[in-house]
């Protein structure tokens, strides 16, 4: 990665932009009674954890469910864990959360494990959406819609997984 990075959301817009994407899961589903929402290992995770937080904040009537999904992503093949049974999610909607949408390949594995499972249905939500997808995987709700050139990556840090002093993302 290049020493150069510019910033490209602070703390503070992170956090107005994860408000955001909350507000609008709420909307979407305002009368559902369950929300799954399921966080792709290590910093979609992290971001998950939070919107759990501003969701239960937003609608305390809602049962905001948090499971972690582990994906190796260098694999050419779904190789994929999840921390609960999967079966939990059986009727409900189900919100795959990631970071950085880039290509579409981590969403893909994501979504492939719960191809056998009824869903009531699924959406994606993602903090920055790059916009190179090379599967059909969109985002459903996003932050920021981020247009870069394929050389350029996209780094999100989180003070409670980097060690960071703030959070922030950046573009490299």
């Amino acid at each position: 990665m290049s020493a150069k990075k510019t910033l490209i959301l602070n703390k503070e817009q992170i956090h107005q932009k994860s408000k955001r994407i909350a507000y609008q899961i709420i909307e979407d589903n305002f009368d559902e009674k369950d929300i799954v929402l399921v966080g792709i290992a290590e910093r979609g995770y992290v971001f998950a954890q939070r919107l759990q937080v501003m969701l239960q904040e937003i609608a305390p009537d809602k049962n905001i469910i948090l499971m972690r999904i582990t994906i190796d992503k260098l694999k050419r093949q779904l190789d994929a864990s999840i921390d609960q049974n999967i079966h939990n999610a059986e009727e409900k909607v189900v919100i795959l959360v990631d970071d950085v949408l880039n290509s579409g390949r981590t969403l893909a594995y994501g979504l492939g494990l719960f191809i056998n499972v009824p869903l009531k249905k699924m959406r994606t939500a993602v903090l920055i959406d790059r916009s190179h997808h090379s599967f059909p995987i969109f985002s459903d709700y996003y932050g920021l819609k981020l247009s870069t050139i394929l050389k350029e990556h996209v780094e999100v840090e989180f003070e409670e997984h980097d060690g960071v002093a703030s959070d922030a993302a950046y573009l490299a």
